[in-house]
């Protein structure tokens, strides 16, 4: 039996998580797992075990948020290392998160352990920190990639596919998209997903509830399933049918608006239209703008820019989001085009990320 010491302190980490632990099940058998992680697993896998440290203790976004975080952090890291040399660990597989897994990694390689460090959704470093790259790269073992275009900036890059593609369970198919470009505006389903925090969701819900007036069909507010129990944050919702598996509302949905994040990626692979809507803190967007170099924030506009192609679909930031502008980019939707990059997305991106992810930690 494997023992495995993981840190995925995001959401999204530990839906990634659950899914290499799953794959890693069916193709090796059983195995245990120690560090920081969303302690639902524990029911999942049926492990009797619980995490160092729950990843909601360290969930934050943006540069101020994160700074509260810092020392315990520091404490986290020092109980990790001395957890991965009093146990006997196979492996230690770091997930996204590189203000916290840099670090550890460093720590580990001080204290001398001997462990095999895997770090699995790698670094933006194609948007800023170029300088990162020699300290990955000389803390890590195994640098598992999930885009295409990371072997141009890590020698050590191992792509292994993006992990959406086996997540998403439901993808539209032909016949979804003839019924959806034949549909009358009463007819079709509008999705509005405002992100997860509670910052997001109050720079844009005032906006998407007044543009939500503009459409006569049915109007979907995906809320998460963790904000199920404060939905007072949304504010008034009465017009909205609420719903909580993003996959699912995208798979429905005939079009959506959507605040920066994996959700943009998950409606180009599902292949819904949408339009991409993000405020934050002026001081976040400042310091980003110093140091972040791309064209586009949404990650299916990334990949596309990578790959020589146009964008998949339109942004709005800041100022630029308001109900003007996104209606008007709705009506004005290049489907055909939208539709194109898709199909391409798919062939980009490949499938399998999990499995072989799997096959690494097994090694």
């Amino acid at each position: 039996m494997k023992n495995l010491l993981v840190c995925a302190l995001e959401p999204s980490a530990n839906l990634h998580l659950k899914e290499v632990l799953k794959a890693y099940n069916e193709e090796f058998g059983e195995f245990k797992i120690y560090g920081i992680y969303d302690e639902n697993l524990c029911k999942e896998f049926a492990l009797n075990s619980k995490p160092l440290y729950s990843s909601h203790e360290f969930s934050a976004m943006g540069f101020v948020e994160i700074l509260p975080l810092i020392f315990k952090a520091k404490k986290a890291i020092k109980e990790l290392v001395n957890l991965t040399l009093s146990q006997t660990m196979d492996a230690v597989l770091c997930i996204d998160s590189p203000a916290f897994n840099i670090p550890f990694a460093k720590a580990l390689k001080k204290a001398n352990s001997k462990t095999k460090r895997i770090y699995y959704i790698l670094p933006q470093v194609w948007a800023w920190k170029k300088g990162r790259i020699p300290v990955i790269e000389s803390h890590f073992d195994v640098l598992a990639s999930i885009l295409p275009f990371d072997e141009q900036f890590f020698s050590k890059s191992i792509y292994v596919g993006h992990p959406l593609l086996d997540e998403i369970k439901d993808f539209k198919n032909e016949n979804d998209i003839k019924i959806l470009l034949n549909k009358n505006e009463s007819e079709k389903t509008i999705a509005f997903l405002p992100g997860s925090r509670r910052s997001e969701i109050k720079r844009l819900m005032p906006v998407f509830r007044e543009l939500s007036r503009k459409f006569k069909g049915e109007k979907i507010l995906c809320v998460p399933p963790f904000n199920l129990e404060r939905l007072e944050i949304y504010g008034d919702i009465k017009d909205f049918k609420i719903q909580s598996n993003t996959p699912q509302v995208l798979k429905k949905a005939d079009f959506a608006f959507i605040c920066s994040g994996t959700a943009t990626l998950e409606a180009a692979l599902v292949g819904t239209p949408f339009v991409l809507a993000y405020k934050a803190k002026a001081i976040d967007i400042f310091i980003a703008r110093l140091f972040v170099k791309l064209k586009h924030i949404g990650l299916a506009n990334i990949f596309c820019d990578f790959a020589g192609k146009e964008a998949l679909n339109p942004e709005f930031l800041q100022e630029q989001v308001n109900v003007l502008n996104l209606y008007e980019a709705y009506n004005k939707y290049d489907y055909k085009a939208f539709f194109d990059k898709v199909h391409f997305l798919k062939e980009y991106l490949k499938f399998g990320s999990a499995k072989n992810l799997a096959k690494i930690l097994n090694q």
